[in-house]
């Protein structure tokens, strides 16, 4: 998220977001974005997802969540749209090991709001320590919702593949030996 950090380069990054989720044909009322690098991508995304796909999109709403839960002012964790029984389409930079999603989907399930997809910028397709399968894939199964991600790890080497030398090759390839599952 911190290369993102122009008008431009973020303007790039929301519609990449807005197109995928079109594209996925999801229906949700609310995008949510954990704190910290979730909250603006949440809304650049929604402004964007507005601009883009029209008056389908004026009234998704947008929310996040505080590290601490607060007691005065709006109070509580949750900031912006109400969760409470409404469709929630979790944002997120990047997925390693699940971790900041898993903790979203309780945060939403705590404010009785019911997730229905994921989407990220990368999948780093790593295993996790757990498993031999990738992130994305144990979150979708766990909580039986897609995870959409605009990019692979694959996707990346794939495209820039020529630009690396034979060394940055075999590091990659032996990244991919340890970190990759094979299927």
């Amino acid at each position: 998220m911190g290369l993102f950090s122009t008008a431009k380069t973020l303007n790039v990054l929301a519609e990449s977001y807005a197109q995928a989720i079109i594209d996925s044909g999801i229906d949700f009322d609310v995008l949510f974005g954990p704190a910290y690098k979730g909250i603006p991508l949440a809304a650049i995304t929604v402004t964007k997802l507005y601009e883009i796909g029209g008056e389908k999109y004026a009234s998704i709403g947008y929310a996040f969540n505080r590290k601490e839960k607060k007691d005065h002012g709006e109070g509580g964790s949750i900031v912006g749209s109400a969760l409470k029984g409404k469709k929630v389409l979790i944002i997120d930079d990047v997925m390693t090991a699940g971790t900041a999603i898993n903790e979203a989907f309780g945060i939403i399930k705590e404010e009785e709001g019911n997730t229905v997809a994921c989407i990220i910028a990368v999948d780093r397709m790593e295993t996790t320590k757990d498993s031999d399968e990738c992130a994305t894939k144990i979150v979708s199964k766990r909580y039986n919702v897609p995870v959409i991600s605009i990019v692979s790890f694959n996707d990346i080497v794939k495209v820039l593949q020529s630009k690396f030398t034979a060394e940055q090759m075999a590091n990659i390839d032996e990244y991919r030996k340890k970190y990759i599952p094979a299927n």
